[in-house]
């Protein structure tokens, strides 16, 4: 008996793509709790995203909950939170993130921005008058603007092989990175907490040393770069904070400012006998921006 085209068509039928639908309907049941919300990936553009292949660990699931689960870091410009991005009922669909909160109109400062922005362009007009006019549509431009900054700059530096978090994604004055830490959510430890032998801070200098040229070869300084905003994780010297980066060749203090990242952190390594020369490393740095 001759087979229907019908029935083959039943034989032949895949049912997977219907499977993964009712399961991510499923989602719909599940309701977000206290300081939870529904992922923000899928209200992300692509140019907001971070840069490709990303790692396997980045969730990009519809289906996710964004879960806030406490404060790493308070600061003069942003605060930066603890966020776990999971999958309900997938423990293969799960990471922790820092999600860095730039602050609104009434905590903004703009005294510590301006030698950092010089050299920068705005596009729109209306954006340009409200800040230099300092007004409240003004502040919360320039909210964002860094946070946008600090993306842009951690895009650019992960594809160029420096030691920063991968950027995940940046939403109005938040940016989503990669959490430094281990699973519990206990943060890498800054340099300035790190007690080790001779040897090992020999090492981190001459890590940080090379990220350093990592950032002068694209024709950037990190700007404010001290033991501070310098992780130590899994032995490995990460670099944080990065919505000051200064273009070299644009903004007329550019030389100045990387001038004094050497020094900076020439003198702290020099304080736990580490011989570095502030100077020789300005003109290696030098060598490598030109």
């Amino acid at each position: 008996m001759t087979e229907s085209p019908a029935s083959s068509e039943a034989a032949s039928f895949d049912a997977t793509p219907f499977d993964a639908l009712e399961t991510a309907l499923s989602f719909a049941e599940v309701e977000p709790g206290p300081d939870q919300r529904w992922t923000t990936w899928p209200s992300s553009t692509p140019t907001e995203r971070g840069p490709e292949p990303r790692p396997a660990w980045v969730v990009t699931s519809a289906g996710a909950l964004d879960t806030e689960l406490g404060i790493l870091k308070t600061g003069k410009e942003a605060d930066v939170f603890l966020l776990e991005r999971a999958v309900p009922g997938d423990p293969t669909q799960r990471t922790l993130l820092a999600a860095k909160r730039y602050r609104g109109i009434e905590n903004r400062s703009f005294q510590r921005s301006a030698v950092y922005t010089e050299g920068r362009s705005t596009r729109n007009t209306r954006d340009t008058r409200a800040l230099a006019k300092k007004t409240a549509h003004g502040r919360d431009v320039a909210a964002a603007q860094w946070s946008l900054a600090e993306f842009e700059a951690l895009c650019r530096m992960w594809e160029r092989g420096a030691p920063v978090p991968y950027p995940v994604q940046v939403s109005g004055t938040e940016v989503l990175m990669e959490f430094l830490g281990d699973d519990r959510g206990i943060a890498a430890p800054r340099l300035a907490q790190v007690r080790g032998s001779n040897t090992e801070m020999q090492e981190y200098f001459a890590q940080v040393v090379e990220l350093m040229r990592v950032f002068a070869a694209a024709g950037f300084a990190h700007g404010d770069l001290s033991a501070y905003n310098l992780l130590v994780h899994e032995g490995r010297v990460r670099v944080i904070d990065l919505p000051q980066i200064v273009d070299v060749i644009a903004n007329p203090q550019g030389l100045d400012l990387l001038h004094r990242d050497c020094v900076n952190v020439c003198d702290w390594f020099a304080r736990r006998r580490v011989d570095g020369d502030a100077e020789a490393l300005f003109a290696d740095l030098l060598g490598t921006l030109f």
